[in-house]
């Protein structure tokens, strides 16, 4: 059989591979996701409690689906979705960042299954989940269209994918390449290419040509003013996010 094929781009890897060990400090290289969380993670509740119909005020609503974090890192998101009672798979190309994952995880009394592995391995194993999370992952591989192909295999008929990435405009630029890496240092110069950036019509047609239905976008807004970030309905001019589900009755297999 056949070998899947990868859509990692090496390059990419080594640039997270070397921030590894600091994705627990609020105040390190990944400042950022630590300050846009609280965000993702309103999102990503509220569309997987309204698609499976979970009731969020209950303990552990989300249990009984089983739940991949594609490009796990650190665990940011794993961890608060173990705690919501999914059975999660962490899984990140990137071989550096699952040891911090397993520690951090062990240290918080969470089991989480943490794989060095890629989504078209996954795929080709026949792995398969209510939830796939694809956060800020699509911006940094070498074929968004089989990336998401491979995505939408791992889903169950019926599942949800929450995808989220970056615009790609002139504001784009300014805010997440010469404000975060340039101006505040928030992250490693060269660690986001604008050129690989993907507009929210775009992602919309990549999702719709992988075999997915997509239902909702937002942005997540930055405020310099109250130095934080909220969702918005309407300004997704720089970071947004995606929800689209498997057709129920998937044609042709996958």
């Amino acid at each position: 059989m056949q070998a899947p094929q990868s859509t990692v781009d090496p390059s990419e890897i080594a640039k997270f591979e070397a921030m590894a060990a600091e994705w627990w400090d609020p105040n390190g290289k990944f400042k950022p996701l630590h300050m846009l969380n609280p965000c993702r993670l309103d999102y990503i509740t509220q569309q997987i409690a309204g698609e499976f119909g979970r009731d969020l005020t209950q303990p552990e609503p989300f249990k009984g689906l089983r739940l991949l974090d594609i490009g796990c890192g650190g665990g940011l998101l794993s961890e608060p979705m173990a705690r919501l009672g999914a059975e999660v798979v962490g899984a990140d190309a990137a071989a550096g960042n699952l040891p911090v994952a397993r520690i951090h995880a062990e240290q918080s009394g969470l089991t989480i299954d943490y794989r060095h592995t890629t989504a078209e391995a996954l795929a080709e194993a026949g792995e398969q989940f209510d939830v796939v999370l694809n956060m800020e992952v699509v911006e940094h591989v070498a074929d968004p269209l089989s990336y998401l192909t491979a995505t939408r295999e791992l889903l169950k008929p019926g599942g949800l994918q929450i995808c989220s990435t970056i615009n790609r405009n002139p504001k784009s630029y300014v805010m997440a390449i010469f404000g975060a890496e340039v101006v505040m240092r928030w992250l490693p110069r060269g660690t986001h290419e604008w050129n690989k950036f993907i507009t929210p019509d775009e992602l919309f047609e990549l999702l719709r040509k992988a075999g997915l239905e997509p239902v909702d976008r937002k942005g997540f807004v930055f405020n310099p003013v109250t130095w934080g970030w909220s969702i918005s309905p309407r300004d997704l001019s720089v970071n947004y996010v995606t929800a689209s589900t498997k057709p129920a009755a998937q044609q042709g297999g996958g």
